[in-house]
Formats: C-alpha cells, sequence, structure tokens
C-alpha cells in the first residue's frame, strides 16, 4: 500500500471511529459493539480496503500500550482488595478454559492433535473487559465489580499468552507438564520484577524533567520498556506491562508535578480510545478476508461457525459456573471479617487509650515508637481492609454479571493469527476464534445491560459517596489549617509571609469556602503562589496517606486528586511565567 493509500485509510479509520462512537453514545450502545457490527459490514462492501495488520503488531505494539493505561488508573489499594477475584478469574479461570475448550476442540477436530487444540483454547480464554466496563459504568455498576472486571481484563492475557506460547512449543514435541509450570511462574515472577523497576524508575526519572511535553513523551515508551526486556528474558512482556502501569500510578502523585499528570491523563486516553476502537473495527473488517481464507483452504465455513458456537457456548458456561463458587468465597470472607472486626476495634481502642488491656499495653511499652506507629498503621489499614469487605459486597447479583461479562475481543483474534503457518487446518482455526469472540461479544455485550437491570444490582449510593468526599475535603482542610497556623511558618530567603497573604490563602482552603480575605497586594502575587502551592503540597501528602491507609474509596480519593491536580496545575503555570 503506498503512503496516499494509507494516508486516506487512517484518516477514514479516525473518522470512521470518531463517528460510530458519537453514533454509539446516541443509541445508548457500548462503542465496541458498534464498531465490530460496522466493521463486519464494511467488510462487504466492495472498493473497502481491507488493512492487513500483522497479529505480532498487535500484541507487541497495541497491547502493551492499552494495558499500560488501563493499569496507570486502576488504584493498587482496589487491586490488592480483590486480588483473589482478579486471580481467580484471570489465572484459574483461563487455565480451566484452555483445558476445557482444548477437550472440545480435539474431540470436533481430532486431526489437529492435542498441542494445537490446547493452543486454540488458550487463544479463547482470556476476556475483554473494554465493552463490559464501558456498559457497567453507564448503568451504574458498583465499583468492586466495575473493579474485577477490569484486573481480570489486565492479567488474564498475561496468563492466556503464556499458556499460548506453552501449547505451540508443544506443537514441536518440546515441552513437558513440568515445564509448562515450571515456564509459568518463571513468566510471572520475572516480569513482575522487571514491572516494579520499570515503574519506579519510569517516575523518578520523569520527575526531574519538568516539561509536561517531554514528560508525556516519555511515559508513550514506558510500557515497551517494560515489555521488550520481559519477552527477551521469556518471561510475560504484557504483565510487566501491567504492574509498571500500576506502580506509575501509585507512585506518580508523590513525585510527578500535577501539570505533567494531567497532561498524560489526557493525551493517553485519546491515544487508548483510538488504539481500542482501531482494534473493534479491524476485527469486523477481518471476517471476510477470514472467511476467504477457509475457502481456499478448503474447509467449510459451516463447519467452522458450528464448532465456534459450540466453544462459545462452553466458554459462556465455563465462566458461570466458575463464579458461582467465587462469589460463594467472598460471602465467606464476608462473614471472616465481620468475626475480626470487634477484635480490631478493641486494639485500636486500646492504642488510643480509650480501653485497657495488660497483655497488648506491655507489649507496646516495650516496642519502640517507630515500630509502635508502624502497627498503628498496619491496624488501621487491617481495619480499612474489613470495613470494605463488609460494604463493598458482590452477593449473586454481582455474581450474576460477573457470570454473563465474559466477551472476548480483538486480543483473541489477534493471538489466534500467531499460531504457525504449518498448523493443522489453521484457516478454520482462526475462523472458529473468531467466530467465538464475535458472538461472545455481541450476544453477551448486546444483552448485557437487560441481564444488569433484571439482576438489580445496587448501585453506588451518591449520598455516601458525597459525605466521604465532604469529610475527606475536610481532613485536607485540616491539613492546610494546621500548616498556615505554624508559628514557624516562613517563606525560605525571603522571612515571614506577610499576614495577607496568609488570610487570602486561608480563605482559598476554607470548607466551605468563607468570604475572600483581602487581595494580595502585586509585589506579595509571587509569595502567594509559593505559600498557596505549599499549602497544596501539603494537603496532597496528607491525601496520599489517607490513601495508603485505606480509609476512603478511591471515587472519593480520586475526586479530590483531581481538585487539587487541576489547582495546582494552574499555579504551577504561573508559578513559571515571570510576574510583571
Amino acid at each position: 500500500m503506498n503512503p496516499v493509500n494509507l494516508t486516506l485509510v487512517v484518516v477514514l479509520g479516525v473518522v470512521s471511529i470518531v463517528l460510530v462512537a458519537a453514533f454509539s453514545e446516541r443509541l445508548n450502545v457500548a462503542a465496541p459493539l458498534s464498531l465490530v457490527v460496522a466493521g463486519i459490514g464494511l467488510s462487504f462492501l466492495p472498493g473497502v480496503p481491507h488493512p492487513e495488520v500483522e497479529p505480532e503488531l498487535i500484541l507487541a505494539g497495541v497491547l502493551p500500550p492499552l494495558l499500560y493505561s488501563a493499569a496507570v488508573n486502576m488504584p493498587v489499594v482496589d487491586f490488592r482488595r480483590n486480588i483473589r477475584p482478579i486471580t481467580g478469574l484471570a489465572v484459574l479461570l483461563v487455565v480451566g478454559t484452555t483445558l476445557g475448550a482444548g477437550w472440545l476442540f480435539h474431540e470436533l477436530i481430532p486431526d489437529i492433535g492435542w498441542p494445537a487444540a490446547f493452543a486454540l483454547g488458550a487463544v479463547i480464554s482470556p476476556t475483554d473487559a473494554v465493552a463490559a466496563t464501558s456498559v457497567g459504568r453507564r448503568l451504574g455498576l458498583p465499583p468492586r465489580l466495575l473493579t474485577v472486571l477490569e484486573g481480570e481484563g489486565l492479567v488474564n492475557d498475561a496468563s492466556a499468552l503464556v499458556l499460548l506460547r506453552s501449547a505451540v512449543a508443544a506443537v514441536a514435541g518440546s515441552v513437558s507438564v513440568w515445564g509448562i509450570v515450571g515456564e509459568f511462574v518463571f513468566a510471572v515472577v520475572v516480569a513482575v520484577g522487571i514491572g516494579l523497576l520499570v515503574g519506579i524508575v519510569n517516575v523518578r526519572v520523569r520527575a526531574l524533567l519538568g516539561n509536561a511535553v517531554l514528560n508525556t513523551a516519555i511515559s508513550f515508551v514506558v510500557p515497551f520498556i517494560a515489555f521488550l526486556p520481559a519477552e527477551e528474558a521469556g518471561a510475560s512482556g504484557v504483565l510487566a506491562v501491567v504492574v509498571a502501569g500500576l506502580v506509575t500510578g501509585h507512585l506518580a502523585p508523590r513525585h510527578l508535578r500535577a501539570t505533567d499528570r494531567l497532561a498524560e491523563a489526557v493525551n493517553w486516553r485519546t491515544a487508548a480510545f483510538l488504539l481500542e476502537s482501531a482494534m473493534f473495527l479491524l476485527m469486523g473488517l477481518s471476517v471476510k478476508t477470514l472467511i476467504d481464507e477457509v475457502h481456499d483452504d478448503g474447509s467449510s465455513v459451516w463447519r467452522a461457525l458450528g464448532i465456534g458456537l459450540a466453544a462459545s457456548a462452553l466458554v459462556i458456561v465455563a465462566r458461570i459456573v466458575f463464579v458461582g463458587p467465587l462469589v460463594g468465597g467472598l460471602y465467606r470472607e464476608q462473614r471472616k471479617a465481620a468475626r475480626f472486626k470487634p477484635r480490631l476495634e478493641t486494639t485500636q481502642a486500646v492504642l488510643r487509650g480509650d480501653e485497657s488491656n495488660p497483655a497488648v499495653t506491655e507489649r507496646l511499652d516495650k516496642a519502640s515508637p517507630r515500630r509502635v506507629a508502624h502497627f498503628r498503621k498496619r491496624l488501621d489499614r487491617a481495619a480499612a481492609d474489613v470495613e470494605f469487605r463488609l460494604t463493598e459486597t458482590l452477593g449473586w447479583r454481582g455474581g450474576v454479571v460477573l457470570g454473563w461479562a465474559g466477551m472476548r475481543g480483538a486480543i483473541t483474534l489477534a493471538a489466534a493469527q500467531t499460531l504457525p503457518q504449518d498448523t493443522p487446518d489453521r484457516a478454520l482455526l482462526v475462523l472458529i476464534a473468531y467466530v467465538v469472540a464475535t458472538t461472545t461479544l455481541l450476544v453477551q455485550g448486546m444483552t448485557l445491560p437487560a441481564v444488569i437491570r433484571a439482576a438489580r444490582v445496587p448501585s453506588e449510593d451518591p449520598g455516601r459517596l458525597r459525605r466521604e468526599y465532604v469529610r475527606l475535603t475536610t481532613e485536607l482542610a485540616d491539613a492546610a489549617t494546621s500548616l498556615l497556623d505554624d508559628p514557624g511558618l516562613e517563606d525560605p530567603g525571603n522571612g515571614p509571609f506577610g499576614d495577607r497573604v496568609v488570610d487570602r490563602v486561608r480563605s482559598d482552603v476554607r470548607v466551605p469556602p468563607a468570604s475572600p480575605g483581602d487581595r494580595p497586594a502585586p509585589e506579595q502575587i509571587e509569595q502567594y503562589l509559593r505559600l498557596r502551592l505549599r499549602v497544596l503540597t501539603e494537603q496532597s501528602e496528607r491525601l496520599q496517606h489517607a490513601r495508603s491507609s485505606g480509609a476512603y474509596s478511591s471515587e472519593a480519593l480520586s475526586r479530590a486528586q483531581t481538585a487539587l491536580d487541576v489547582e495546582m496545575a494552574r499555579l504551577e503555570q504561573l508559578a513559571d511565567r515571570p510576574i510583571s
């Protein structure tokens, strides 16, 4: 394809994506579903280009930034609190689906052999959370359910691709069962180590730049900096990307400027939207090409359709069956938390001095103040986790939605295209994977809103969120007031702050806002900016402490962080300009 035609295809693709997304909002339909349907329709029109994208480009060029973008916005506390259901869905269910689907494919297509059957099972095992979460957010699903779906989508690609790699190696007869287990453990451990290192170095290095454009430019290559070394080491590149994103999102508020974070967030949302949408559009456009390849290979399209529908039923039923015990385990976890809560409250009361317990008091007297502070912090975090398990429950209603939200997506099709060219009936297998991805995406995606309404999943209580947000902002205002009331407060190198400057800043941080004080004189504006930024920094540090304690929901923390970032970014821009 010459450069002019390539440019035309890209322009038409972006325009089509925007138009379909805008139209989907009016129809109240998830954009990924509309893009797939539009792509399928366009693929049969004469004259419409069918761009051929190498599957390795999607898995190594598109998947890392998409996972990184999602991981950066995933609160580490939420991921940690939901690690059991996420691990269950993203690892155990993926392994079980791979084995079950592999058996089905071997029974229906015995000529392909067990390794190729399991390879195709690994291809159709990971879910795509984009469509499910877009529908869920629009219909007001509770935050914990959305977190589980997003967390599953972050991790299950890594599990499936590791299994696919092992199954492809088994086609050549070069792997054993214990070899697969060892490779899986190695892939996880090394990927986590690389992801941690890249995430920490990423934040530290970008904190030195002080330029939003340069900062965002560096952030665009971070996913590949994590992905490539992990893949070269034989580990899971996508898991390394996820870990790097989680670490970056957790550390960024402490080290990166608000201006940099806001600019990066907007740019990444735009990039992720275009990449996700392009993948779903390409998924639809590829149907005609896949059908032609099956015809050229001498296979039957109807056979592929039948096997694909059978595999779709298997993956749907397997997920529903798996979610039942998963929700039961969460219920047992909730009952355990209810039994543990009184003990926690008693210990906290002893630490506050409200109650006495000779055994606990004696141990505290022997401990150093640092160890006592560390123990208090861990206790507060444990109490917040217990409260989370008691209030943020899934229940059988959430389990119904979780069981039905198992749509596959474009990653399934891209992974299928990576099957070796000498795989028996390769064209047939790729089309089967496409049928599974399209069937689950359209059938479950189209009916998910009805399932959510029928299950009557309780949505987030806006009143509770509002009260929690007020409580959090009041705590941040108290932190600012404590700083301003400090008798030793000074402007480094310039002596004490002027009274009018302090009064003006004090009026800016009151909750609810008080009447503004006198405006600082022109010569005091720079001093006002320095003090206001210092106060906002103090509030940001208090917010990070509140985040690590787990005492507030991620929604309240995110709103407060955004409010601080917007104000800090505005003042940072003013502080960077000379004041005349």
